[in-house]
């Protein structure tokens, strides 16, 4: 099994803090997500995350006009300049201050960064590989100015559109205007009158006007006019006041703007959650409307003006609104609290989420968008899994209930609860879809239900202590229970007796899985063992001590080293890979450990998360911050704040698994839920920081199999031509396709192999397949089935499939363990086809009954009766006459 995963995507959250940003063509979003950034494609209906990561969540990201520059900074003024076109990090810079505003000017040529009260403008860095990068620089980021003059913490910076002049507003409730260099009877200006905060202020699109706004509701716009005073002789000029306006939301606080200039509209976001657009300078106002139960954090326009982005940081709520139309182009949420379990579909097309905010999320692996949320539960849901057949998932919550999900009509279809009430913590379902089993921390025993008829059939009792880990063999023949009483037990629940085989293990048992092929049993423990038992004899095969492995990262307020920490560590989750070979587990920890299962050896670790703002992901302290009332990461400052609403700290004391939006505790980072998918090919962790999927496909990881010095990209085509050219010479002509695609699966460049593969003429697939060697048969197979995901050409890619199932079906049945992974994306592309075929049939269908029963007028059947009874002569019956529009007077008729 290969090993080499690479973070591939970050779902499950779509937007913790900071500012959101559209691309310069305004069809991309980014999202900051934590520490990372996420790219949310509008058009294409995709998500991606950019494999930058930050040591603390981000709080301001920017791109350059050009967009190929994206600039990110977080908590502790660290930035990271990026190649947003190729993903790829250039430099690292650290403003030795917090950051509150970042903005690039509309030239390119210089940014500016508001490092509480200062104001710097920097130099953009040249991107190496362009026409204007050249080589790279020693010193990418040069200083061109730093100007103080605000006295307190700038919170918005706006460019003039020709790049000369700078409009800064801060809390000290002014505005200010500056120029990037010195002009000639210019002076710094400061705009005052406003009674609070000023929280964004712009130019309008003539560059006359100014328009600023307050965080109690005040609109001024400024002009720069000659008035004469009374105590003046003549009259001066400077930017003075022409208009007041003020925006009434009762008690509600301003918390952000936007402004278009070229269409004068402006959007302002409140605390309560509502959101107004306006027309300027007239004030008239377009639309007031409630996006949000929360205050809006964040909002911007696209480049057009059409979209509003808006963004809530205490929900997790990331909107685009296109108010023209009053549509949503996207609306997605995260879950507000933990995520507890997961589980992907059959297909690996979903994974399901469900956490303790009781709300189950079905997220769509290709496009990372969550298509559905399920609100039922009313209170924590525990667990969740899929039936192996039919789209039907079961989730147990603490609302004393067990339900079942279609997912194709996307509704709750039957509900199972025991006849007290319990809060059930695991669930188990029989592979057939028969019965649905739930343990409890409440009841020591298994609730056993049938889905057809939704009775409870059995009580299974045994143990001792409550039930916290189900799992069914493949086959269905066995259910093992682990549970607090330091047991296994194998349940066969279609037996004629219902006897159970303890296992005694060392330590509370925390999680349990079966391997694939129903022979072997994985369980984990709370003394940080690994231990796998033979279902048939009840014996232990082996055990892995996993104490130093699962141990890492340190809690600020930990008095003893990550090292000496190890005996708190354990595997609260387990999963065996879709060939059984190698056991994922995770726990309370930063890492995810890869095991193999035959030599219990570690074959990889993953590191979760290097974001400091998260507890638990450091391995050294720093004593600085340890002050006589304790750590300074915990010490409660919010009653220092200025406004009220600030203030209040609704959490429960001591509470460590509150609002993860609101961060007003530190989140501890944990790994609650890990899982396969069925393909093999990628895994997914439910963690603090959201959803992880760790791929195998990725577009950018070379891998090369069985290389050599001459094979080229150039080889490859020149070998391609030669199987062009020979067309004389049947069996040299495949000889010489088959030799051009060994070795583009040797390079394994995707467009390259995509390149041969369709120039193969589909006469010669019969005779390519019988001799293409079986090495490569895994890799072709894989690769099928993501051509026919991904290309228009159907019958193509069906010859290379049926002719790869008729020439090596026995070897596939043989080795269909190992090839498992590659055989089930093939079934799935399948599927897919034959689902979209169905669906267009159908179409097609509902089109032509409507075609056929369509009706005519009544003067033109008339035309074709006096046609027919020869009154009109056939030669004057032309097409031109028979298409003359009618008089509006004939009867509607149908057709006979």
């Amino acid at each position: 099994m290969k090993t080499d995963f690479k973070f591939s995507n970050l779902l499950g959250t779509v937007y913790r803090k900071g500012n959101l940003l559209f691309s310069p063509d305004g069809t991309c979003l980014l999202s900051p997500v934590g520490n990372r950034v996420t790219v949310f494609d509008l058009v294409n209906n995709k998500s991606y995350t950019l494999p930058l990561s930050h040591r603390k969540n981000i709080v301001r990201l920017d791109l350059n006009p050009q967009g190929n520059l994206l600039l990110t900074v977080d908590e502790d003024g660290r930035a990271i300049l990026t190649n947003f076109k190729r993903r790829i990090v250039i430099y690292y810079m650290s403003f030795k201050g917090s950051v509150d505003a970042l903005k690039f000017s509309p030239s390119g040529l210089h940014f500016a960064v508001a490092i509480g009260r200062r104001l710097q403008l920097w130099q953009t860095p040249s991107v190496p590989g362009t026409d204007a990068g050249g080589e790279l620089e020693f010193a990418p980021f040069v200083l061109h100015k730093e100007l103080t003059g605000h006295f307190d913490a700038i919170q918005n910076i706006e460019w003039s559109s020709d790049s000369r002049f700078i409009l800064t507003s801060s809390k000290d409730l002014t505005a200010r205007v500056w120029s990037l260099n010195p002009e000639e009877g210019f002076e710094p200006t400061t705009l005052s009158g406003h009674r609070q905060s000023v929280k964004a202020a712009y130019f309008a699109a003539d560059q006359e006007s100014i328009y600023t706004v307050s965080e109690d509701g005040a609109l001024f716009r400024w002009e720069y006019a000659t008035k004469r005073l009374e105590n003046e002789v003549e009259g001066e000029a400077r930017w003075r006041i022409m208009k007041k306006d003020f925006f009434i939301q009762n008690d509600a606080k301003l918390k952000c703007a936007a402004f278009h200039a070229p269409s004068n509209l402006l959007v302002v976001g409140f605390s309560n959650g509502l959101f107004g657009l306006y027309e300027l300078p007239e004030f008239n106002n377009i639309h007031t409307l409630s996006v949000s139960q929360s205050n809006i954090d964040f909002v911007t326009f696209n480049k057009s003006g059409e979209w509003l982005a808006f963004g809530s940081s205490k929900l997790g709520q990331l909107l685009v609104w296109e108010w023209q139309s009053e549509s949503y182009i996207l609306k997605q949420q995260g879950h507000l609290d933990s995520l507890n379990s997961l589980v992907y579909s059959a297909d690996g097309q979903r994974v399901i989420t469900s956490a303790d905010d009781g709300k189950i999320k079905v997220w769509d692996t290709s496009s990372g968008f969550c298509i559905v949320t399920f609100t039922e539960h009313t209170a924590a849901v525990t667990d969740c899994k899929f039936s192996k057949k039919g789209n039907v998932l079961y989730t147990s919550s603490l609302d004393g209930s067990v339900r079942a999900w279609d997912l194709i009509r996307y509704r709750n279809f039957r509900t199972f609860t025991a006849p007290t009430r319990l809060g059930f913590t695991s669930l188990a379902v029989d592979p057939s879809g028969e019965v649905v089993c739930a343990g409890s921390h409440d009841s020591f025993d298994i609730h056993v239900w049938s889905v057809q008829t939704g009775q409870l059939l059995d009580r299974l009792a045994g143990h001792e202590g409550p039930v916290v880990a189900l799992a069914f063999a493949a086959d269905g023949s066995n259910l093992v229970s682990g549970s607090w009483d330091r047991t296994l037990r194998i349940w066969s629940i279609f037996g004629r007796s219902q006897t159970s085989e303890p296992l005694q293990m060392q330590s509370d048992v925390l999680s349990v899985d079966f391997r694939p092929d129903g022979k072997q049993i994985a369980a984990s423990s709370l003394d940080g063992q690994l231990s796998f038992w033979n279902v048939f004899e009840a014996v232990q095969d082996s055990s892995i001590e996993g104490r130093r492995d699962v141990s890492g990262g340190r809690k600020i307020s930990d008095r003893r080293t990550a090292a000496n920490a190890e005996g708190t560590k354990s595997f609260t989750r387990i999963a065996y890979s879709a060939d059984g070979s190698c056991l994922l587990a995770a726990g309370n920890s930063k890492y995810i450990c890869l095991y193999d299962v035959i030599t219990g050896s570690l074959v990889k670790k993953f590191t979760v998360s290097v974001n400091t703002s998260l507890d638990g992901t450091q391995e050294y302290l720093n004593s600085k911050n340890m002050t006589e009332a304790g750590p300074r990461e915990l010490i409660d400052e919010t009653g220092e704040a200025s406004d009220l609403e600030d203030r209040i700290n609704s959490t429960l004391p001591g509470a460590k698994r509150g609002d993860a939006g609101e961060r007003k505790t530190r989140p501890e980072i944990r790994v609650s839920a890990v899982s396969f998918s069925p393909t093999g090919r990628s895994f997914c962790a439910a963690t603090t920081e959201g959803l992880l999927i760790y791929s195998l496909d990725t577009d950018f990881v070379f891998d090369p199999f069985d290389l050599d010095i001459n094979i080229t990209p150039d080889s490859i085509l020149d070998t391609l031509e030669e199987a062009k050219a020979s067309s004389s010479a049947t069996s040299t002509e495949e000889a010489s396709y088959l030799k051009a695609l060994v070795m583009a699966f040797r390079l394994n460049e995707a467009p390259l192999i995509r390149t041969v593969y369709e120039s193969i003429s589909h006469a010669d697939i019969p005779h390519i397949v019988r001799s293409i060697p079986q090495a490569y048969l895994s890799r072709f197979i894989r690769f099928i089935a993501h051509s026919t995901d991904e290309t228009p050409h159907l019958e193509f890619n069906l010859l290379w499939i049926e002719s790869i199932l008729g020439v090596h079906g026995r070897y596939l049945k043989d080795f269909n363990g190992q090839l498992a992974p590659e055989l089930r994306a093939l079934q799935r592309v399948l599927d897919d086809f034959r689902e979209s075929l169905k669906r267009l049939t159908e179409r097609n269908q509902y089109d032509l009954d409507y075609l056929l029963s369509k009706p005519i007028l009544a003067s033109r059947k008339m035309k074709y009766a006096l046609a027919i009874d020869e009154s009109v002569p056939a030669e004057e019956e032309t097409a031109d006459s028979l298409s003359v529009a009618d008089d509006g007077q004939g009867e509607w008729m149908g057709l006979e």
